[in-house]
């Protein structure tokens, strides 16, 4: 009976735990109300996604196994029960065993991250460059092979509308505060290459969906790299305090198809041709 009685409770908290990270995790994903970690759109953020979704569920085990037996414990071993708190002083198996698992755990843990660390830092051989220049309070865009360069600037719409005593309303200007004038146009399933630096200040270049954030130092250029897997439209933010209008600095992606995308390379240069 006994033993009867603590499957029950142990499952009864298995299940209610398991419930619970479901209702957190999964069921707002499934009403369009994402909660947990997104999976991004390139190789790094797929990795980052699988990686974070291998500690959660690591956690949870662990976390399962410990609620279980406390709460085993305080019901089926209490002391109104008749039970007696064992006396000892020390377990040699047991520091042993809380030593060598999570030691164990780590090491397991620490192969996807070591292979998450290495594809974002490790760039491949790459088709296209991309210098990224931060400003009091805009970016720099820089084609290097094509020669195409433009600043890109917080839309006038929600510049106008951001201000005191402004004529419009911010909930009458679509995307407020998150759109450009310009945005940076790339290609989708393109391995590309970015070199990123600031001309006045530190900035932070960041787009959540490509799974990585760059830091824009003055003086220095620091490397990255992406291949974006699906067309659409993706939205950053400068993500280092940089001054009064740090919050209106957005960043936004326009990912076009490969064909598209050089169709507007072909623009682009001809716009440039005529204005000499």
């Amino acid at each position: 009976m006994k033993k009867q009685n603590t499957f029950i409770v142990g499952a009864a908290v298995t299940a209610a735990v398991i419930a619970a990270f479901w209702l957190l995790l999964v069921a707002p994903g499934l009403t369009g109300n994402e909660i947990n970690m997104t999976r991004g759109v390139t190789s790094q953020s797929g990795l980052a996604y699988d990686l974070h979704m291998i500690i959660l569920w690591v956690c949870v085990v662990i976390g399962v196994i410990v609620f279980s037996a406390m709460f085993i414990a305080i019901a089926l071993h209490r002391k109104s029960r008749g039970h007696e708190a064992a006396q000892f002083t020390h377990s040699t198996k047991a520091e042993v065993a809380w030593t060598i698992i999570p030691v164990l755990i780590l090491i397991v843990m620490a192969v996807p991250a070591t292979r998450a660390l290495v594809n974002m830092e490790v760039a491949p051989e790459t088709e296209m460059t991309i210098k990224i220049t931060g400003f009091q309070w805009r970016w720099k865009y820089e084609y290097v092979e094509d020669e195409i360069e433009f600043v890109s600037s917080l839309h006038p719409d929600s510049n106008a509308a951001r201000r005191l005593n402004a004529s419009g309303s911010p909930t009458d200007v679509e995307n407020y505060l998150l759109e450009v004038d310009k945005p940076l146009v790339l290609p989708a399933e393109t391995k590309i290459k970015f070199l990123i630096t600031a001309d006045d200040v530190i900035h932070s270049w960041w787009v959540p969906a490509l799974g990585w954030k760059r830091d824009a130092v003055p003086g220095f250029i620091n490397e990255a790299w992406t291949e974006i897997l699906e067309p659409g439209v993706y939205r950053g933010q400068c993500a280092e305090l940089c001054g009064k209008d740090h919050g209106f600095m957005p960043i936004v992606l326009n990912v076009l198809p490969k064909a598209e995308y050089e169709a507007w390379v072909r623009q682009q240069q001809g716009q440039a041709l005529a204005q000499k």
